[in-house]
């Protein structure tokens, strides 16, 4: 599978998101307590950005009234019906054996463990009679 440099951890600090794209795919990244996720940034629903839903948490209760709250900003809601999924594994809360959204492997490297791999595109230049001429 091929490697994409998609952001410094600069652009996603604690708490944020990126939608970023990788060969015409849409990628949501999160940035959890320092630890990145990605998953598809599209509802299997309707087709939604899940970058532009609410993180939200998981709501337990061990009897009516008493509430209680646990993986805070872990489980995104898409913006356009609330379906709910699992920032760290794209599964649908709802419906977790049926349903899930694509999640993309994902690691923080040192610059320099990747620059070998990168490859700009670059195109022939060249100089005819005072015009600059890039062929694409």
């Amino acid at each position: 599978m091929a490697r994409h440099v998609v952001a410094t951890v600069e652009e996603i600090p604690p708490g944020a998101r990126k939608r970023v794209e990788v060969e015409g795919r849409g990628i949501a990244v999160f940035n959890i307590g320092g630890a990145y996720f990605a998953i598809a940034d599209r509802c299997p629903h309707e087709g939604a950005s899940l970058c532009d839903g609410r993180l939200t948490a998981l709501v337990e209760a061990s009897e009516p009234g008493h509430y209680a709250l646990s993986r805070r900003g872990e489980l995104v809601r898409c913006p356009w019906h609330g379906w709910e999924f699992d920032i760290r594994t794209g599964r649908s809360w709802c419906d977790p054996k049926r349903l899930k959204v694509r999640s993309y492997e994902i690691s923080v490297e040192a610059g320099g463990a990747v620059a070998s791999e990168l490859r700009a595109e670059t195109f022939p230049v060249s100089v005819e009679a005072r015009f600059v001429v890039v062929e694409a």
